[in-house]
């Protein structure tokens, strides 16, 4: 028995003891704690409201070895729908750091942000971090104001289809699985066995269609003439410079320069950064990457979570490829 198992155990024993009894206990915050605003800076009766948008975009619930804690969809619709009670909020600033995921986990975020806009008037600028790829640029594209950092990389506007494949490895050991239909592409997509060609061209179309949603809606908000959009067709990523030039993204700087800009667009002179969280954080600030997640930062220890793009489900994503697997 390791160590980490022991003390896992210990932690552990005092649920185990009052599940017996019937009494309930909460070792964590969860996600049935109320959200709070905490100001990170500034001062005056109005306010920008952060967001910060994490990792892979999905509506599942994220798991991990002690716990649940809820999907990116669910976290950011929760902070939108509490900004929109509060008249004080007159900006939203977006802080991405996302290969994308999705593709309906993004299509909801960008709908939600959307109405969000149209229903407060509140401005949205994006702040791009690290990363902010294909479904995290989808998500971005109702902003007023789309910032990159110096060294984000971002684009990859396009459509992958991922097929986990089983067959090689049934095949090896000898296992194999018997399906009785109805309809001849009624298995299509089987890890159990290839494709057809004609199941191949058929999920081809379905990408295809996909694509060019996505395209429609980056020349719809960004009006990229059309040599910039043949560019970004390609699907490829870009960095912070290229996409400046291409029209991806409206400027380049670091987080206090989207606060600015912020302050800018929605008039005001003086205002409070503040954001949701259900944990206060001692000495928090803008690079806090905890978000609203119900996560004690007390417990990181024993946080061990699975990525979702470490065994992606199949389907079809507004996702990096080079991010799968991170």
């Amino acid at each position: 028995m390791t160590h980490l198992f022991r003390f896992i155990l210990i932690l552990l024993m005092p649920v185990i003891i009052m599940s017996c009894g019937g009494a309930k206990i909460r070792l964590f915050t969860d996600a049935s704690d109320p959200l709070k605003e905490f100001t990170l800076e500034g001062r005056g009766a109005d306010k920008i409201l952060l967001i910060s948008v994490n990792g892979m975009i999905s509506d599942a619930s994220q798991k991990s070895l002690v716990r649940s804690k809820p999907s990116v969809v669910q976290q950011i619709v929760a902070q939108l729908k509490k900004a929109e009670k509060d008249k004080q909020i007159k900006a939203v600033l977006l802080k991405i750091n996302s290969p994308g995921g999705t593709i309906t986990a993004s299509d909801i975020l960008y709908h939600e942000i959307s109405e969000f806009k149209e229903r407060t008037k509140a401005k949205l600028i994006v702040s791009m971090m690290d990363i902010a790829t294909s479904g995290a640029y989808y998500i971005s594209l109702p902003a007023d104001m789309i910032m990159a950092h110096p060294t984000t990389v971002t684009g990859s506007v396009g459509v992958i289809f991922l097929q986990p494949k089983v067959k090689g490895l049934m095949d090896k050991i000898g296992f194999g699985v018997e399906v009785k239909k109805t309809g001849r592409n009624k298995d299509m997509g089987s890890p159990f066995r290839e494709g057809t060609q004609e199941e191949q061209q058929l999920f081809q179309n379905m990408a295809d269609d996909f694509g060019r949603r996505f395209i429609s809606l980056v020349q719809t908000h960004r009006k990229s003439d059309q040599s910039a959009l043949a560019e970004i067709s390609t699907a490829r990523v870009f960095l912070a410079d290229d996409a400046l030039k291409l029209g991806l993204v409206d400027n380049i700087g670091y987080l206090s320069d989207a606060v600015t800009e912020a302050k800018k667009l929605a008039g005001l002179e003086d205002a409070k950064l503040v954001t949701y969280r259900r944990t206060e954080f001692p000495e928090d600030n803008v690079y806090n990457t905890a978000g609203m997640e119900a996560d004690n930062q007390n417990t990181s220890a024993i946080n061990i979570e699975i990525p979702e793009s470490f065994y992606p489900n199949a389907g079809f994503y507004y996702l990096w490829g080079a991010a799968v697997g991170d």
